[in-house]
């Protein structure tokens, strides 16, 4: 159920907040998390069964570590369980696959279903035993508080991956954080409405120039359709996780929820570093802090910083997917930033802005293709294609993969990804203002949200690209 289908948008967001708001205060964590295992179990009831066991196993772990003297020996343990499950769902196909690759049909090869969610709301757990085992929080001790932070079906599916620490304020739903005016409703609706804006309107048409471009062997597709289908697809892959966000922020803002901001105009980014810092920042934050950081950081010698860097980006590729492309991914930007310390960044830092961002646009764009392929051969044959600038068979042209229409979306998405925001900052502070919109912001969320919604009924939505990760 994505957040801009019929379903959530008329009958689940409108009676889970009438429920919320009608019953009395202490019953509303109950009620929330009820929605929320409602939200996960329309997914599949297997999957919110896991939910809710790894929900208890990591609520009684953290007041067990709390109590022990020697807290390693159960993190470690509680870790290890967390990633066996999010293995066995993940991974375990893969590697079949791959061993059976140099040693045919030594294993068995499965595929189960990746239950929704399950690589965000593992990591959330695994920060929470970590920061209750480093003493840096204290252990929850209402199991409805703890499992409206877990799962909230706000963020649960695609993050943000919240911190305890960060949500704590506002779980209690009596706290005054916790409180929603006039002001933070309609906040609210603003970031939901911009979200489900830049889902329907933009990320899902972009996505009919990408499905063209990939239905058909890379090999037998012209440079330029390529260049046109990979560079939609860099766009789409930004309004969608961004308005997902967004959304995920204005739903937190109807229940009182603060979570964090995700995306910060990452396409604006002059090194490739800055862009790991500018996008997908929750899950940046969390290998930084629970990855990067225990490695040893940047606080050592260049040869092991760049070894950190790399296990690091090897991880966030696995993260996204069980396939190869993903680690060539991860890898790839593990070089980037690996160059980046041994001294191009300084470089950047001297050249015009323009050129750094020229160049960072240019990189980001070539490994997603790699990232956004249907398979790591058709990334690399799509890379062939553009460096070799190949024809392609006749018949195919970037005019039969994209009419007119949808080139001008294309070229409006350019701008609006960051460049208009740049250049208007005033329009950059409306968009994120906390406060209640004035006549002519009302006017355009109306305007959007009624296109928004012409998308929606006429069943030309999709789900969010970071669902299946």
């Amino acid at each position: 159920m994505a957040f801009s289908s019929v379903q959530f948008l008329f009958i689940f967001l409108p009676l889970s907040l009438a429920v919320y708001w009608l019953l009395p205060k202490a019953l509303r964590n109950g009620a929330l998390g009820a929605f929320s295992l409602l939200f996960f179990a329309w997914a599949g009831l297997k999957g919110a069964a896991i939910l809710l066991a790894l929900a208890a196993i990591t609520w009684l772990g953290g007041l067990l570590l709390e109590k022990l003297p020697r807290k390693k020996p159960l993190l470690i343990l509680l870790i290890a369980a967390h990633l066996a499950v999010l293995a066995a769902f993940k991974y375990a196909g893969f590697a079949a696959r791959s061993i059976n690759a140099l040693v045919p049909d030594l294993l068995p090869v499965f595929a189960p279903a990746l239950p929704l969610g399950i690589s965000f709301y593992v990591f959330t757990a695994i920060g929470y035993l970590a920061d209750v085992s480093g003493g840096k929080v204290a252990a929850a001790r209402s199991p409805f508080r703890f499992f409206v932070f877990l799962a909230f079906f706000g963020h649960g599916p695609s993050g943000p991956i919240v911190r305890y620490d960060q949500q704590l304020p506002c779980l209690d739903a009596k706290a005054a954080e916790r409180q929603v005016s006039l002001d933070r409703f309609c906040y609210g609706i603003k970031r939901f409405v911009l979200g489900l804006a830049k889902k329907a309107i933009i990320a899902d048409q972009l996505a009919l120039i990408y499905s063209r471009v990939t239905s058909v062997p890379a090999a037998t597709v012209p440079a330029p359709a390529l260049v046109l289908g990979y560079l939609a697809y860099m766009m789409q892959l930004y309004f969608d996780f961004s308005g997902y966000s967004d959304m995920a922020i204005g739903i937190g803002s109807f229940f009182g929820l603060e979570l964090p901001e995700n995306f910060n105009y990452p396409y604006l980014s002059c090194s490739v570093g800055e862009y790991w810092r500018r996008w997908h920042m929750s899950l940046s934050g969390w290998f930084r802090d629970y990855v990067y950081i225990p490695l040893g950081g940047s606080r050592c010698s260049l040869a092991k910083n760049c070894r950190n860097l790399l296990i690091v980006f090897l991880l966030t590729g696995l993260w996204h997917g069980a396939a190869w492309q993903y680690v060539a991914f991860g890898l790839l930007h593990g070089v980037l930033l690996c160059l980046e310390r041994l001294g191009l960044r300084k470089f950047l830092q001297r050249i015009p802005p323009f050129f750094a961002h020229a160049y960072t646009l240019v990189v980001l764009w070539f490994t997603l293709i790699i990232f956004g392929a249907h398979g790591l051969a058709e990334g690399l044959a799509a890379w062939k294609g553009i460096l070799s600038w190949q024809s392609g068979a006749q018949g195919y042209t970037a005019a039969a993969f994209a009419d007119t229409k949808l080139m001008v979306l294309l070229a409006a998405s350019l701008l609006l990804c960051g460049p208009l925001q740049a250049c208007f900052p005033r329009l950059k502070k409306a968009l994120y203002a906390k406060e209640a919109p004035g006549l002519p912001g009302m006017v355009g969320l109306l305007v959007l949200l009624f296109l928004s919604l012409m998308r929606v009924t006429a069943g030309t939505y999709s789900a969010f690209i970071y669902f299946q990760f």
